[in-house]
């Protein structure tokens, strides 16, 4: 069994984005998940996560979807819900049902983290979904705008705001309230 630092993660994506290898990368990360220990500091399922994510860079989404699978089945935590990374995969093999699906059980679960919200609209967004972006982009506004309780959380607040203000003008909609939260910023 093995630990996981996130010093460790940072090295191997690091690595990555060096050498352009992410197969070599995506197959260490799902080695490593497979043989994590449970306290380990990176969950299993967000190593499963990273790996999907290297498999995506390399062009490989079947990989990808299948990586991201595991980190649902595996039910731990990570940074990302792992089936707003899934919807991703899925859009890209154009499995548009499938991905539809898995935003579905999400939204109804309502992701728990500004990240997933952001990941969800920047993809529906790069898909052409403008709607659907702007959709997911104001739940996540709406939901974390009065909690915002640290300086990491309002970064991340006004990167969403900052996406949502970008679709809605592809959208060629005119500035509302929550657009004017970038004047304070």
């Amino acid at each position: 069994m093995t630990r996981v630092t996130t010093a460790d993660l940072d090295r191997l994506e690091f690595r990555a984005v060096q050498s352009g290898d992410h197969t070599d990368v995506a197959r260490e990360l799902i080695a490593l998940a497979n043989r994590v220990e449970s306290d380990s500091e990176i969950s299993r399922a967000e190593l499963f996560v990273r790996a999907g994510e290297q498999w995506e860079m390399a062009q490989e989404f079947e990989r990808a979807t299948a990586a991201y699978q595991r980190a649902i089945d595996d039910g731990g935590i990570t940074v990302i819900d792992a089936r707003a990374h899934l919807a991703g995969a899925l859009l890209e093999l154009d499995e548009i049902d499938a991905a539809y699906a898995q935003l579905e059980r999400l939204r109804v679960e309502g992701p728990r983290n500004l990240p997933t919200y952001i990941t969800i609209a920047e993809t529906l967004q790069a898909h052409g979904d403008l709607k659907g972006a702007h959709d997911w982009s104001t739940l996540g506004v709406e939901r974390f705008r009065h909690q915002d309780v640290s300086a990491y959380v309002h970064d991340l607040l006004m990167e969403l705001v900052r996406t949502r203000f970008r679709i809605r003008m592809d959208l060629g909609l005119t500035e509302d309230a929550l657009d004017r939260l970038l004047d304070d910023e």
